[in-house]
Formats: structure tokens, C-alpha cells, sequence
């Protein structure tokens, strides 16, 4: 199976400026999610897509081919699936045809080689279509606001509150990687399609950084679990 990993990484950051390739227990933020994936087994190729000369330049010192993305998909607006979709034209006129697309989050690094490979063994062993990484949520009561200052129990009745050990567990998207067929993405304009399945990895890896504070956090847990 050809699995091609795509990572976006757009220059524009509002929230921390330079987000992509700041400076994350030593390296370039990016670096980490390039290494990740060229260390898994399953994974042929590592392609960066951006339309910044500077974070393409640091793909390319980590290993990682690279594509420019054009400026009309790489604004503010533009989606994710705009620039995967640019990626896979550009990958299978330049190289080779795709069969999965591997497509991890900079700003997730959390993550092991080996989330990936099991990733991509559950979505060839099950048929799967598209597949997202996900977190397993055991104890977590939602609520959310309803008119005139309410408020409303989304995943139990607090009415019949159930004891925590009998809760059952709640799937979260986390955001790590999600892993698709081109076919999928190209029928429908979006990463899920077909049957869908999901990945779990360990409930600390659903951190990201989207603020200062998330580096100081995910910093942590990466000194912590992850650092030898």
C-alpha cells in the first residue's frame, strides 16, 4: 500500500506568529511531526505543503519533500481540504499514484511513529474509507447554554446521573492525524467518507498548541512521556 503523509503548514499565524516552526523542546515545531512520520513503518513518502519559503526551507533540513502551495489556498479562509487536495494532484503528476493519504497536525506533536502505524494497520485491516485519531473520554459531563442564561446536560441526563463507572466512554476527535483515501476526498470535499473508523492513542495526546500557554503544556507532557 502507497500511504503518502501530507503535512500543511501554513505561514500566517495569528495567535503565535511564526507558529509553524517555532522553537518546541529544541527544534522547529514542524520537525517533530516530519520525524514522527518518516520513522513510521507504513509510511512511503513525507511531503510538506506551504506557501512559505522560510517553513519550507526547515522541511526540507528535516527530510521532508515539499510543494508551495498557491496563495488563493493558503489564506485565513482556505481549507484544509483545498490544500490536501492540491497536494495529491501535485504528488501523483510528480511521483506516483496515492492510495491513503496520511494528513498529521503540526500543532499536534504529541504523538509516536507508532500511533501511526497502528493507524494504518486499522484502517487497512478494517476497509476503511477515512479514519481520525481519537481520545477516549470516560468521565467528562458536558453542558452547553440554552436560552435565557440556561443551562442544558449534553451526554447525560443529570436527572439519572449515572456513577462515573458507568459511563460510557465518549469518542474525541482529537485532532493528530487523520488518514483517507484520495477517492473520498476528491467525491466528497472532505476527510470523511465511506466507512469511517477510528484510531485511539493515550488520552495526554490530545493537546495542541494554539496559544503561548498550550506551548508551556504541551512542552510538559512531551519532557514528560516522550523525551529520552
Amino acid at each position: 500500500m502507497n500511504a503518502q503523509c501530507v503535512i500543511l503548514a501554513r505561514g500566517g499565524s495569528k495567535g503565535i506568529p511564526g507558529k509553524n516552526i517555532i522553537n518546541f523542546c529544541g527544534k522547529p515545531l514542524l520537525a517533530w511531526t516530519i520525524e514522527q512520520c518518516k520513522s513510521a513503518e507504513n509510511i512511503r513518502e513525507v511531503w510538506v505543503s506551504s506557501d512559505s519559503p522560510e517553513i519550507l526551507s526547515v522541511a526540507g533540513q528535516y527530510g521532508a519533500k515539499t510543494i508551495l502551495r498557491p496563495i488563493e489556498i493558503s489564506g485565513d479562509h482556505a481549507t484544509s481540504e483545498s490544500g490536501w487536495l492540491h497536494a495529491i494532484d501535485y504528488i501523483e503528476k510528480k511521483s506516483t499514484k496515492i492510495d491513503v493519504i496520511l494528513a498529521p497536525q503540526v500543532t499536534s506533536p504529541l504523538r509516536e511513529s507508532s500511533d501511526i502505524d497502528q493507524a494504518i494497520n486499522q484502517f487497512s485491516d478494517e476497509g476503511c474509507d477515512s479514519l481520525f485519531s481519537s481520545c477516549i473520554a470516560e468521565d467528562l459531563f458536558f453542558w452547553k447554554e440554552g436560552g435565557k442564561g440556561s443551562l442544558q446536560s449534553v451526554n447525560y441526563d443529570y436527572l439519572n446521573r449515572k456513577r462515573r463507572q458507568e459511563m460510557e466512554g465518549q469518542i474525541i476527535e482529537n485532532g493528530s492525524f487523520y488518514i483517507f483515501k484520495p477517492e473520498i476526498i476528491k467525491k466528497y470535499n472532505n476527510r470523511f467518507g465511506g466507512k469511517i473508523g477510528h484510531s485511539k492513542m493515550e488520552f495526554w495526546k490530545m493537546f495542541e498548541i494554539d496559544n503561548l500557554e498550550d506551548i508551556r503544556m504541551c512542552r510538559a507532557l512531551m519532557q514528560e512521556f516522550l523525551i529520552k
